[in-house]
């Protein structure tokens, strides 16, 4: 209802633009050369105004409103039973939304009946009276824009300095919300060294990891937080990922660019892009059910023993689905470099293949760097591919042929366990945080060898 509404703020924000236009029009009476401001401009005004006015009453109302209507349930349910703590009041709250909803809850009581419909009847009431103040405040806000236009009304002024302070407002949301993970993953972080007595070398530097097996009245054993095998199955399987997947992409973009003609390229291209559209489980389905498999009949003919999830299923897949991301910004990368400077190669009497050695690919280094940074974003940040090929135990070995898990994986494991969320959400945000770190260091390198061959060819 409430998205339904957001859609019909919009629509109606566009006819308050035409009628604009129009009236801008008619007050000059089709002499558009007495305005300040274009007849389209004064339309846009009082679209933005009365888009901004209607939007900002749909969520500052529908806000307030509803943490109100949460606050005044929540009271209800504690004065109905005074024994409840926080967390059974918000289980009764949560099952009387289901049963207003025509759901299916956990428990039925009269207590819960009660909250449901009050939950049913002030539902309604937020919702319809939300609907109505948006929507009044939105033909408000374009009357009021419709009765200022006059000749001498600066509404290009007005609305491009509007629409310059909504993009500011888009750039500090996008800022604020990096600060604001930032912040999480820290406070997180913190709070997880707390727990363990402030013993991070047991954290990153230990062997032994399963947190959730040690907990004692919330409190974490520092013998059982060691992330060093999460940190070396996921080097592990990245490595080989990266192994599989820059060869074959970086060359498969030298031939694409530089070698294949345009007939091969117009049907080659699109098929090795097809690959980054397979979903990654379909790659978990495949690294399971075809590859792992092969690899262990294959190790077992020759004598070796080969655990039936291995990191080199997982790699060797992980790479298969990062070829495309490499090979498609290899190539546009090596494609903008100047002809130019192979015809000066050529001048000098190299050959094609000593032209892309020597110039091409120096050349371009900056945006290969790029490409090989974003692989290794992928491999680093994957999970179905890992849980379904290469395994869920923390395993410290260097041996491909075994079964290894990553950091993504253990974070998907401990918020989707059955552990108190607040003890969980501990050593899961401080992988996330470790892993934030060690890619911002790999960011900050590949910057620097960006930086240092562009000097060399800009």
């Amino acid at each position: 209802m409430l998205t339904l509404t957001f859609f019909a703020i919009l629509a109606l924000a566009l006819v308050f633009f035409v009628v604009g236009r129009s009236r801008a029009v008619a007050v000059v009476r089709g002499d558009v050369r007495l305005l300040h401001s274009r007849p389209n401009f004064h339309g846009t005004l009082a679209m933005l105004i009365s888009a901004i006015c209607g939007i900002a009453m749909l969520v500052v109302v529908g806000s307030l409103w509803a943490a109100w209507l949460e606050r005044d349930l929540m009271a209800a349910i504690l004065n109905a039973d005074q024994n409840l703590s926080a967390i059974e009041a918000e289980l009764v709250l949560s099952d009387a939304r289901a049963l207003a909803s025509g759901g299916i809850a956990s428990k039925t009581d009269p207590l819960r009946e009660g909250i449901a419909a009050q939950v049913a009847s002030k539902d309604a009431w937020l919702k319809w009276g939300t609907i109505a103040l948006s929507m009044l405040f939105a033909i408000a806000g374009g009357i009021w824009a419709l009765r200022s236009i006059a000749p001498d009304w600066r509404a290009r002024n007005r609305s491009e300095t509007i629409i310059r302070r909504i993009l500011m407002l888009t750039a500090a949301i996008a800022v604020l919300t990096t600060v604001g993970i930032v912040l999480s993953l820290i406070f997180e972080t913190i709070n997880f060294f707390n727990n363990i007595d402030w013993q991070i070398h047991k954290f990153l530097f230990g062997t032994t990891w399963s947190p959730l097996s040690g907990v004692q009245a919330g409190k974490l054993d520092p013998e059982k937080v060691g992330a060093v095998p999460l940190f070396a199955g996921t080097l592990m399987i990245t490595v080989i990922a990266m192994l599989v997947a820059v060869p074959v992409g970086l060359l498969s973009a030298v031939y694409l660019s530089d070698f294949a003609s345009p007939r091969v390229r117009a049907w080659a291209k699109p098929m090795l892009e097809l690959l980054a559209g397979i979903p990654t489980v379909v790659y978990g389905f495949f690294a399971a059910i075809t590859l792992a498999p092969s690899i262990r009949n294959s190790g077992e003919a020759i004598g070796l023993t080969i655990a039936s999830e291995s990191a080199l299923a997982a790699g060797i897949v992980m790479g298969i689905m990062i070829i495309p991301f490499i090979s498609s910004l290899s190539d546009d990368v090596i494609n903008a470099v100047p002809q130019s400077l192979r015809d000066g190669s050529y001048g000098l009497g190299a050959t094609k293949a000593e032209t892309i050695r020597q110039v091409v690919l120096p050349a371009a280094l900056p945006g290969i760097v790029s490409a090989v940074l974003l692989g290794v974003s992928r491999a680093v940040g994957e999970t179905m591919i890992v849980v379904m090929a290469a395994g869920q135990g923390a395993n410290l070995t260097a041996n491909p042929l075994e079964a290894v898990t990553t950091v993504t994986v253990q974070i998907v494991m401990l918020i989707t366990g059955d552990t108190e969320a607040s003890t969980a959400a501990g050593p899961a945000f401080t992988l996330g945080f470790t892993l934030f770190c060690v890619t911002l260091l790999m960011n900050i390198a590949a910057q620097r060898v960006v930086r240092k061959y562009r000097e060399l060819y800009d």
